[in-house]
């Protein structure tokens, strides 16, 4: 073996050691107490999770049609049976709509809600109930709908959403 070569593997092992030694004292001298995400809520906040967001097949709605064209909710029903979303029951709205879609869901879809957003392309109205306690999303269609999202629209529509802020008088439980 030369010398340049002897030299080399000599170096090589002392940045192993060092590295190996840096690493240690990193570890040992770590002060911090846990995750950023404790458990602990201020007093009266209703815990959400606002992460990760759920695949559809995951997602329970409601759609009802919200607008004059009969069989509306139906035909909407579908195609979110088709992108493989949990469909619970279909059929009109207590009251017209003249958006695109109405959201109405409370803390245990709030994740949920942002990827229903999506197939709207974010420009559902978002009605969080505080109060509520079912895991199933009521989705109004209203006049200004014409139709979901492609497969590349939604996705591009998910990744600008993000992931949704604790409403006011929550805390993030993620």
């Amino acid at each position: 073996m030369s010398l340049a070569r002897a030299r080399a593997m000599i170096l090589v092992a002392l940045l192993v050691v060092a590295a190996l030694i840096l690493v240690l004292v990193a570890i040992f001298k770590d002060k911090q107490s846990g995750s950023i995400y404790s458990n602990s809520c201020p007093a009266g906040a209703v815990k959400v999770k606002t992460r990760p967001l759920p695949v559809p097949g995951k997602i329970k709605i409601n759609v009802y049609n919200g607008t004059n064209k009969a069989g509306l909710a139906n035909a909407v029903a579908d195609d979110f049976r088709s992108r493989g979303f949990t469909v619970v029951t279909a059929g009109n709205a207590p009251a017209k709509f003249d958006g695109v879609s109405k959201l109405v869901y409370g803390p245990k879809e709030l994740a949920a809600s942002t990827v229903v957003n999506s197939y709207f392309l974010g420009s559902a109205e978002a009605d969080f109930d505080i109060k509520r306690t079912t895991d199933v999303i009521d989705v109004t269609i209203g006049s200004q709908y014409t139709t979901l999202g492609t497969k590349t629209e939604v996705s591009q529509s998910l990744a600008q959403l993000g992931n949704p802020s604790p409403p006011p008088h929550t805390c993030d439980t993620a």
